[in-house]
């Protein structure tokens, strides 16, 4: 037997080993997922219901805006560390998690309007807005629109710092598919949510099986059309020129080890730089980088997230 058969042999006993524990796991529909908190349902017009969790009480409330592919489960650390000082909101976005799916325009200013209209229901005013990556970017984009509306914003990892030029926006569009998304593999899956994380913690593992477990679903291709149209409609209305505009505070917070921003195959580079973009073009604004965190630093690096964001949220 030569090295490259022995080597092959020993690449798929070690894929196996790693896909094992995902073998069995039976396909589940988006309402099947198990969330941390109690869901509650909002119908903002005949097509579209929000889930969400609201959590804790306190003078001030917190309205938390998950990422691309992601999930208000994502929250569940800061959630559960900051409910007993805040009112802790976290909704999913139209699309994804327990939230309607159809054909929205799934822009940014699409988002922030969703947003707008579910705290007009809740008769919620002077919030603050924590978004996380594109849900940073929603969160800017809210802020630019309806400035009355938040009071402060904690941006985590935010998608609307670094600048594609449109030859980038066009390959970024092409490479992006309904099929891409809806046939990665489980190997694929498995590594995608590893390259959120510096270390992937045992805790995050749930993320890859509902990830894997919903496959399956009656509405996973919606789901994938709303990832794919997502990640359009955060290139086609992005917010850097108009970041001096923002009046809202602002708490910008990076992983020093983040392996998505700036994007690694087009551009390349350290996630510091990209805060102190936000950073310098934002008037009011405070850059915290987290060291041995990557993307999902609200998740990995929990305690010290929310300790950063109990300081800045009590500022006056």
């Amino acid at each position: 037997m030569n090295f490259r058969v022995i080597f092959l042999l020993l690449t798929i006993l070690s894929l196996t080993s790693c896909l094992a524990p995902y073998k069995n796991i039976r396909t589940q529909e988006f309402d099947e997922l198990q969330y941390p908190f109690p869901v509650k349902y909002l119908q903002l017009d005949d097509t579209t219901r929000i889930a969400y969790v609201d959590e804790g009480s306190g003078e001030k409330t917190l309205v938390f805006v998950h990422g691309l592919g992601s999930y208000l489960p994502a929250w569940k650390k800061n959630i559960a560390g900051l409910r007993n000082q805040f009112r802790c909101i976290a909704l999913d976005l139209p699309g994804y998690g327990k939230s309607s799916k159809g054909v929205y325009p799934f822009s940014m200013s699409y988002y922030a309007e969703v947003v707008h209209r579910f705290l007009q229901e809740l008769n919620l005013t002077n919030v603050i807005v924590v978004g996380h990556s594109m849900g940073g970017q929603i969160a800017m984009t809210l802020a630019l629109l309806y400035p009355d509306e938040v009071e402060k914003l904690v941006l985590i990892a935010p998608a609307g710092l670094e600048r594609f030029s449109e030859g980038e926006k066009k390959w970024f569009m092409q490479v992006m598919t309904v099929d891409g998304v809806r046939l990665t593999p489980v190997q694929q899956i498995r590594k995608n949510f590893y390259l959120n994380f510096y270390n992937f913690p045992a805790d995050a593992e749930f993320m890859i099986r509902d990830r894997i477990a919903l496959r399956g679903a009656r509405d996973f291709e919606k789901y994938c059309y709303a990832v794919v149209k997502s990640v359009e409609g955060m290139l086609k209305e992005p917010v850097y020129d108009y970041l001096e505009e923002i009046q809202s505070p602002t708490l910008i917070i990076f992983g020093e080890n983040d392996n998505l921003i700036p994007n690694p195959y087009l551009h390349g580079g350290r996630s510091r730089d990209i805060g102190r973009i936000g950073d310098e073009k934002i008037p009011n604004s405070t850059l915290k980088l987290i060291p041995n965190s990557g993307h999902f630093v609200h998740y990995e690096s929990a305690e010290e997230v929310n300790r950063v964001i109990e300081e800045f949220v009590g500022m006056e």
